[in-house]
Protein backbone atom coordinates (compact mmCIF):
# COMPACT_ATOMS: atom_id res chain seq x y z
CA UNK A 1 0.00 0.00 0.00
CA UNK A 2 1.61 3.41 -0.84
CA UNK A 3 0.52 7.29 -0.08
CA UNK A 4 0.58 10.11 -2.03
CA UNK A 5 0.80 13.94 -0.39
CA UNK A 6 -0.71 16.24 -2.83
CA UNK A 7 -1.31 20.16 -2.53
CA UNK A 8 -4.93 20.57 -4.59
CA UNK A 9 -6.65 23.58 -4.16
CA UNK A 10 -4.57 25.17 -1.26
CA UNK A 11 -5.68 21.89 0.49
CA UNK A 12 -3.06 19.15 1.74
CA UNK A 13 -4.67 15.81 0.24
CA UNK A 14 -2.51 12.46 1.75
CA UNK A 15 -3.95 9.19 0.61
CA UNK A 16 -3.15 5.79 0.26
CA UNK A 17 -4.11 3.13 -2.06
CA UNK A 18 -7.54 2.30 -0.22
CA UNK A 19 -8.91 5.70 0.08
CA UNK A 20 -8.51 5.74 -3.25
CA UNK A 21 -9.99 3.45 -4.23
CA UNK A 22 -12.90 4.33 -1.70
CA UNK A 23 -13.48 7.58 -3.11
CA UNK A 24 -13.69 6.18 -6.99
CA UNK A 25 -15.80 3.47 -6.05
CA UNK A 26 -18.07 5.61 -3.87
CA UNK A 27 -18.17 8.46 -6.80
CA UNK A 28 -19.10 5.76 -9.53
CA UNK A 29 -21.72 4.51 -7.45
CA UNK A 30 -23.47 7.92 -7.31
CA UNK A 31 -22.45 8.60 -11.38
CA UNK A 32 -23.78 5.18 -12.02
CA UNK A 33 -27.26 6.41 -10.43
CA UNK A 34 -27.71 9.66 -12.32
CA UNK A 35 -30.37 9.88 -14.58
CA UNK A 36 -30.40 11.64 -18.38
CA UNK A 37 -30.54 15.73 -17.36
CA UNK A 38 -32.42 17.79 -19.95
CA UNK A 39 -29.74 20.67 -21.06
CA UNK A 40 -31.96 24.11 -22.54
CA UNK A 41 -28.80 25.12 -24.46
CA UNK A 42 -28.88 21.63 -26.55
CA UNK A 43 -32.36 20.83 -26.62
CA UNK A 44 -32.39 17.57 -25.37
CA UNK A 45 -31.06 14.84 -22.81
CA UNK A 46 -27.69 14.51 -21.54
CA UNK A 47 -27.03 11.32 -20.81
CA UNK A 48 -24.20 10.14 -17.93
CA UNK A 49 -22.46 6.90 -19.40
CA UNK A 50 -19.20 5.00 -19.03
CA UNK A 51 -17.47 6.90 -21.34
CA UNK A 52 -17.86 9.73 -19.09
CA UNK A 53 -16.33 8.66 -15.96
CA UNK A 54 -13.84 6.46 -18.09
CA UNK A 55 -12.49 9.79 -18.98
CA UNK A 56 -12.21 11.54 -15.77
CA UNK A 57 -9.88 8.43 -14.67
CA UNK A 58 -7.88 8.78 -17.91
CA UNK A 59 -7.01 11.10 -20.38
CA UNK A 60 -6.63 8.66 -23.11
CA UNK A 61 -6.29 4.83 -23.19
CA UNK A 62 -3.40 3.71 -21.22
CA UNK A 63 -2.89 7.40 -20.07
CA UNK A 64 -4.02 7.58 -16.33
CA UNK A 65 -4.71 11.12 -14.66
CA UNK A 66 -2.70 11.63 -11.23
CA UNK A 67 -5.59 10.42 -8.14
CA UNK A 68 -5.90 13.81 -7.01
CA UNK A 69 -6.97 15.37 -10.17
CA UNK A 70 -9.69 12.21 -10.31
CA UNK A 71 -10.80 12.79 -6.90
CA UNK A 72 -11.50 16.73 -7.49
CA UNK A 73 -13.28 15.96 -10.70
CA UNK A 74 -15.32 13.32 -8.95
CA UNK A 75 -16.16 16.22 -6.23
CA UNK A 76 -17.45 18.29 -9.12
CA UNK A 77 -20.07 15.55 -10.82
CA UNK A 78 -22.78 16.73 -8.74
CA UNK A 79 -21.77 20.72 -9.51
CA UNK A 80 -21.94 19.64 -13.60
CA UNK A 81 -25.64 18.20 -13.15
CA UNK A 82 -26.74 21.45 -12.12
CA UNK A 83 -24.70 23.40 -14.14
CA UNK A 84 -26.76 21.50 -17.05
CA UNK A 85 -29.89 21.34 -15.56
CA UNK A 86 -29.73 25.36 -15.87
CA UNK A 87 -26.97 26.72 -18.69
CA UNK A 88 -28.71 28.59 -21.66
CA UNK A 89 -24.84 29.42 -22.84
CA UNK A 90 -22.39 27.23 -24.75
CA UNK A 91 -18.98 28.63 -24.09
CA UNK A 92 -17.18 26.42 -26.27
CA UNK A 93 -17.83 24.09 -29.48
CA UNK A 94 -15.11 22.33 -31.53
CA UNK A 95 -16.39 19.85 -34.35
CA UNK A 96 -14.14 17.04 -35.51
CA UNK A 97 -14.11 14.05 -37.96
CA UNK A 98 -12.68 11.04 -37.19
CA UNK A 99 -12.71 6.93 -37.62
CA UNK A 100 -14.67 5.41 -35.14
CA UNK A 101 -15.14 1.76 -34.95
CA UNK A 102 -19.08 1.45 -34.52
CA UNK A 103 -21.72 -0.75 -34.79
CA UNK A 104 -23.85 -0.75 -37.90
CA UNK A 105 -26.75 -3.95 -38.71
CA UNK A 106 -24.38 -5.64 -35.47
CA UNK A 107 -21.36 -5.16 -37.33
CA UNK A 108 -18.27 -3.55 -36.01
CA UNK A 109 -17.55 -1.19 -39.18
CA UNK A 110 -15.19 1.76 -39.15
CA UNK A 111 -16.70 5.05 -40.36
CA UNK A 112 -16.02 8.96 -40.64
CA UNK A 113 -18.21 10.37 -37.86
CA UNK A 114 -18.53 13.89 -36.90
CA UNK A 115 -17.67 14.29 -33.16
CA UNK A 116 -19.17 17.12 -31.44
CA UNK A 117 -17.99 18.98 -28.69
CA UNK A 118 -19.91 21.66 -26.12
CA UNK A 119 -18.32 23.39 -23.07
CA UNK A 120 -19.45 25.09 -20.39
CA UNK A 121 -17.70 26.84 -17.80
CA UNK A 122 -19.90 28.14 -14.55
CA UNK A 123 -18.45 28.85 -10.91
CA UNK A 124 -21.19 26.86 -8.51
CA UNK A 125 -20.86 27.22 -4.72
CA UNK A 126 -17.47 28.98 -5.08
CA UNK A 127 -16.13 25.77 -7.40
CA UNK A 128 -14.88 27.15 -10.93
CA UNK A 129 -15.24 24.26 -13.57
CA UNK A 130 -15.99 23.39 -17.23
CA UNK A 131 -18.94 21.05 -18.19
CA UNK A 132 -17.68 18.97 -21.50
CA UNK A 133 -20.69 17.60 -23.17
CA UNK A 134 -19.71 15.29 -26.76
CA UNK A 135 -21.98 13.76 -29.35
CA UNK A 136 -20.27 11.35 -31.65
CA UNK A 137 -22.51 11.97 -34.63
CA UNK A 138 -26.07 11.58 -34.61
CA UNK A 139 -26.42 10.28 -31.22
CA UNK A 140 -27.29 11.29 -27.92
CA UNK A 141 -25.24 14.04 -26.02
CA UNK A 142 -23.34 12.57 -23.17
CA UNK A 143 -21.47 13.63 -20.36
CA UNK A 144 -17.96 13.39 -21.55
CA UNK A 145 -15.56 15.50 -18.86
CA UNK A 146 -15.69 18.33 -15.73
CA UNK A 147 -12.41 20.36 -16.28
CA UNK A 148 -11.48 22.05 -12.60
CA UNK A 149 -10.07 25.58 -12.76
CA UNK A 150 -8.51 26.66 -9.65
CA UNK A 151 -5.66 28.93 -11.36
CA UNK A 152 -6.75 31.86 -12.63
CA UNK A 153 -4.53 33.54 -15.65
CA UNK A 154 -4.67 36.95 -14.36
CA UNK A 155 -3.23 38.10 -18.04
CA UNK A 156 -6.79 36.29 -19.14
CA UNK A 157 -8.52 37.41 -16.48
CA UNK A 158 -8.18 41.28 -16.55
CA UNK A 159 -10.72 43.29 -17.40
CA UNK A 160 -10.15 45.62 -20.23
CA UNK A 161 -11.98 49.10 -20.27
CA UNK A 162 -13.46 50.16 -23.45
CA UNK A 163 -15.50 52.69 -23.16
CA UNK A 164 -13.74 55.97 -21.23
CA UNK A 165 -16.26 58.55 -19.78
CA UNK A 166 -19.14 59.36 -17.36
CA UNK A 167 -22.08 56.88 -18.42
CA UNK A 168 -24.43 58.63 -16.24
CA UNK A 169 -23.28 62.23 -18.32
CA UNK A 170 -22.63 60.79 -21.70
Amino acid sequence: MWSIMRKVNNINICMNTADYTKIKDSAYLSYSQFKPIRCPQLGSKVVFNDKGFWHIIYRAKDKKRDESSQILRFRLLKKVKELLSITTTIQEYESVTRELTVKDHGKKVVKLVTLQFFGYIAIIDNWKFKAIIRKDGNGQPYFWSVIPNWITNKKRDQRYQNYVGNLEED
